[in-house]
């Protein structure tokens, strides 16, 4: 019996039994074995309601199969479509899971069958951290989810829209550059840099022109502390999610623990909107736009049978931080370290680098349209490492038949993307970093082609997906044109995933540049 999922769960408790004496023990021992014993019999006229459902392995009574998950989930759910096919399910305490693990299943979730599942079963950690879930990825689909999305994609994400806050991502891109060039000869973190980049770029695109100076350094710091924090809860498992009756109780305190960096967040939105609102009052007028000038003039201008509330605005920044700086940090991660352990892939990228921008000039996002051979690289990092493995989960809104079997109202369906983008049927030497097969223009990740979606199908597609492209091939082109990379003196290349909300590498990347520009100024 594999006990390794449960490990962090119990590591979340605190425990007041060693309090007790033994006649105590004793007495709370017989009540818990009596409640056991109960619940054992419940499960035996429950465990019926597997007819129907997709096979899987064998159920416990009430831990269902909680006690044999792998922490890696996405590697383990690819195990299980071994042996139990394309479609599965697993008990996860009293709530069902359904694992799908093939383009065609999952071209009936999310296009054939999209409205029904375009709903989520919220965690507990989830609910607090976006005030209710209040925000695109947890709101229901309806109309309040559309006019949200509408918010995102036309007026927050829309290349206009990124276009005007060019000069932002710039900004911060040289001063990470200007960083590198500084510690020339020294093994750097990548990731982190990467991450503290990112988390820079997004900050100044939401308030750019509302803070300056040493306020904005040490925004980042506080920011960077408490996303980490946050991402560390929404990957606790958590008794509340397994046993929604137990929500109540918050047993592991997740709840309590998200509230207070939420609050930090709060606290940090409501500055920022107070600074820009009193800025509007006085009428300065800003160099460029941000987005909390965009959704603050929404907010005024909403239309009153779907208004965009407080709240709302404030879930939509929460989104954006949390959501937008891990996941674009780590698939750079995940690129440059594939890259370095690919020297000929190194070579060919520096090379389209130098004809379309050359050793005298720097990157700007205008060249990204030349570099065909950048974006193959940027898919094929995509399809090895997604940043989302199993995506969001969806919770079909009534019970509805998947590849002939039933799958209930609901429960949680994890679409295990990173099996199907890694299947040997569909792709030529799966596990190998090859991003010729990229060349050709085949692929897309629009959601239409369901041998290749890192970022998701149907409604509930990523909504940030040309920031993402933007943030990915800009800073991944300024850090290959720039620098040379190597490791450190008797250090190998380690490229082994750790499953979490969001994928990462297990060890952190840690390399050593060296400038290859011929003018030094272009450092600066």
């Amino acid at each position: 019996m594999s006990l390794k999922f449960f490990k962090p769960l119990f590591d979340s408790f605190s425990w007041p039994l060693e309090e007790l004496n033994i006649e105590q023990k004793g007495v709370f021992f017989s009540y818990f074995l009596g409640i056991l014993a109960l619940l054992w019999f419940l499960w035996f006229f429950i465990s019926n309601s597997n007819k129907g459902l997709p096979p899987g392995p064998k159920a416990l009574p009430l831990i269902g199969n909680l006690h044999s998950l792998d922490p890696e989930l996405h590697t383990y759910f690819a195990s299980l479509s071994q042996n139990y096919g394309p479609i599965y399910r697993l008990w996860l305490g009293k709530k069902i899971g359904i694992i799908i693990t093939s383009p065609a299943l999952a071209r009936e979730v999310l296009k054939d069958q999209d409205t029904i599942f375009a709903n989520r079963d919220v965690p507990a950690a989830g609910r607090e951290a976006t005030y209710g879930g209040e925000d695109i990825t947890w709101t229901p689909y309806g109309p309040k989810w559309r006019m949200l999305r509408k918010v995102c994609v036309r007026d927050m994400l829309s290349g206009s829209t990124l276009d005007s806050v060019y000069a932002l991502r710039k900004r911060e891109l040289r001063q990470t550059i200007n960083y590198l060039y500084n510690q020339a000869g020294s093994p750097v973190n990548v990731g982190e840099q990467m991450f503290l980049t990112v988390l820079n770029v997004i900050t100044s695109m939401l308030w750019g022109g509302t803070v300056k100076g040493e306020e904005r350094a040490n925004l980042g710091a506080e920011f960077r502390h408490v996303v980490n924090e946050m991402t560390e809860l929404l990957g606790t498992p958590n008794v509340s999610d397994f046993y929604p009756g137990l929500d109540w109780f918050d047993l592991q305190g997740v709840t309590k623990k998200m509230k207070v960096l939420a609050k930090k967040f709060d606290k940090i939105f409501e500055s920022m909107i107070d600074q820009r609102q009193k800025l509007d009052r006085k009428g300065v007028v800003q160099e460029s736009k941000d987005f909390l000038q965009v959704l603050l003039k929404l907010k005024d201008e909403a239309d009153a049978k779907m208004p965009l509330t407080m709240t709302e605005l404030k879930a939509l920044l929460m989104d954006m931080v949390v959501g937008g700086t891990d996941t674009t940090a780590n698939t750079v991660e995940f690129a440059m370290a594939e890259i370095m352990n690919k020297p000929d892939v190194l070579r060919k990228l520096q090379q389209e680098l130098d004809t379309v921008v050359g050793k005298d000039n720097i990157v700007e996002e205008s060249h990204i349209q030349q570099l065909l051979y950048l974006y193959a690289v940027m898919k094929e990092a995509l399809r090895l490492h997604p940043a989302l493995p199993l995506l969001v989960p969806h919770c079909p809104s009534e019970t509805v038949t998947v590849g002939g079997y039933s799958v209930p109202e609901g429960c949680r369906v994890f679409i295990n993307v990173w099996a199907i983008q890694r299947d040997p049927s569909i792709w030529k030497n799966p596990t190998e970093f090859h991003p010729e097969r990229f060349l050709d223009n085949k692929w897309d990740y629009s959601g239409n082609d369901f041998n290749y979606f890192p970022f998701g199908s149907g409604r509930r597609i990523c909504a940030g997906i040309a920031m993402a492209e933007r943030m990915f091939m800009y800073s991944l082109s300024s850090l290959i044109h720039s620098f040379d990379w190597k490791l450190p003196e008797g250090e190998t290349l380690d490229l082994t995933e750790k499953f979490g909300i969001v994928l990462k590498k297990k060890m952190p990347l840690v390399a050593i540049p060296t400038p290859r520009l011929f003018n030094p100024t272009l450092y600066e």
